[in-house]
């Protein structure tokens, strides 16, 4: 479980397990609001449970896991520097958890990274950006429940401001030379990927 993974990766810092529980009732509880309809606690679960088949290719697994934890941290549909924030936030976090800071800095980067999802130089930050990405390649139920989701998310915009920012969106992934960076996810999802956001594009 993602719980008992952020919860061993604090404590390997310098935290012992009553403060690395209250960081993790701080996760729980920020990913819970009521305002929280697909960038929930469950879509951290998701990643997590995504990353499992390749988690021994990645270098640095503490720092991914802390990464999964942060990098919705701060999710306001009126703000475009959500991740720079979210970011920030995961820094502080991680050298309060004994973290150094050349790791902390990794993380930022991580977060950072699912601004734009363009490949990166750190093949941790590209199996966590795919990972990340990986609904858009479920099925077709689970993606129309993942868009309705996600529209509630933004419920405070009207169609017509909200169709086009999303189209935009949607059109910064097909114009991608590939949506997922690594062998393993774009084998696994970047075909259903491409059929899904044209479906979704051709419904808006």
């Amino acid at each position: 479980m993602f719980e008992d993974d952020f919860k061993k990766a604090l404590e390997a810092g310098s935290l012992d397990s009553s403060k690395a529980n209250a960081f993790f009732q701080e996760i729980l509880l920020q990913h819970t609001h009521k305002s929280r309809h697909y960038h929930s606690y469950q879509h951290l679960e998701s990643i997590w449970q995504q990353l499992q088949p390749v988690k021994p290719l990645i270098q640095d697994w503490p720092v991914i896991i802390c990464a999964i934890a942060y990098h919705d941290f701060i999710y306001d549909t009126k703000s475009s520097s959500n991740e720079e924030k979210s970011a920030e936030k995961a820094v502080g976090k991680m050298l309060d958890a004994g973290f150094d800071q050349t790791r902390a800095n990794r993380c930022y980067k991580h977060i950072i990274a699912t601004k734009g999802h363009n490949v990166a130089e750190d093949t941790d930050t590209n199996f966590f950006t795919d990972a990340d990405l990986s609904i858009l390649g479920s099925d077709a139920e689970t993606y129309k429940t993942y868009t309705a989701n996600i529209r509630k998310e933004y419920r405070v915009f009207p169609d017509f401001m909200y169709k086009p920012g999303r189209k935009k969106v949607l059109q910064h992934f097909l114009h991608l030379p590939t949506i997922f960076k690594t062998d393993h996810f774009f084998t696994m999802y970047e075909e259903q990927a491409r059929r899904n956001i044209k479906g979704e594009l051709n419904s808006l």
